[in-house]
């Protein structure tokens, strides 16, 4: 059943607040689906495959896929083509072992979005286990932020010192 509000899975988004429900150390209840729908950072989940299958609202305004377009999709929507080797072999290696050597850190990669330009993006993933009688790696859920302007203005400056310290040096 979809969810027309949200236009994702429900089962999805069920599974996905089950996780954090069990994660979560709480004094009250939280209504997940909402946090996942209104939080300002885009939250997508893949599964073991690596098909998209929660696509929150920041995800469609950072990338420019609505969730008809980005659900059951690879994640090659938003890879740079020239990365997708490497990135499906780390994806791959995650999903076989069960480990992911990102942990905690938070990632700093290229993106694009739905019109061709590129995105600078920084992300946290965690990985989301199986519960049942055969636990192990079911997806990977990632919490991204829009970089660009920071990354661009970084760059600038650095070419502004660049030239300051080679004028200097004359």
């Amino acid at each position: 059943m979809t969810d027309p509000r949200r236009g994702q899975n429900r089962y999805e988004i069920d599974k996905a607040i089950s996780t954090m429900n069990s994660a979560v150390h709480t004094k009250s209840p939280i209504d997940f689906a909402q946090l996942v729908g209104v939080i300002g950072d885009a939250v997508v989940i893949s599964d073991a495959s690596g098909a998209i299958t929660l696509w929150n609202p920041a995800a469609e305004r950072m990338f420019g896929f609505t969730p008809e377009e980005a659900l059951g999709n690879s994640l090659d929507l938003i890879i740079p083509e020239r990365l997708r080797g490497r990135h499906w072999s780390g994806y791959e290696k995650t999903m076989a072992t069960g480990e992911t050597r990102y942990g905690h850190d938070v990632l700093r990669v290229p993106a694009v979005h739905k019109d061709g330009r590129s995105l600078s993006i920084a992300f946290t993933v965690a990985l989301l286990h199986s519960a049942g009688p055969e636990p192990g790696v079911s997806g990977i859920v990632a919490v991204i932020r829009d970089e660009t302007s920071r990354f661009t203005e970084e760059r600038n400056l650095r070419k502004r010192l660049a030239e300051l310290e080679a004028k200097s040096g004359a």
